[in-house]
């Protein structure tokens, strides 16, 4: 399979809360690089396409542009 990211995603497992428009769903973050993240998700229905990622363990927000959703995952873009 080819890479199309120009930075590579290191495996992690860490909790997440995307954050948009005063609502808040819990995720987990399942890879993560300094562009983007697979954030694993119970549904990708009602996330919007632009929010920000809070990682709780880091005590970071991080604005995200969801890049592609699939049924449990979606992956975001920093930025």
């Amino acid at each position: 399979m080819d890479e199309r990211r120009d930075k590579a995603r290191h495996r992690v497992l860490k909790a997440g809360t995307i954050e948009f428009g005063g609502g808040a769903i819990d995720c987990t973050v399942r890879n993560l690089s300094d562009t983007g993240a697979a954030l694993g998700v119970t549904s990708p229905v009602g996330i919007p396409d632009h929010f920000t990622l809070f990682v709780q363990a880091d005590h970071r927000h991080l604005p995200c542009t969801v890049v592609w959703r699939k049924e449990k995952r979606i992956g975001v873009r920093f930025g």
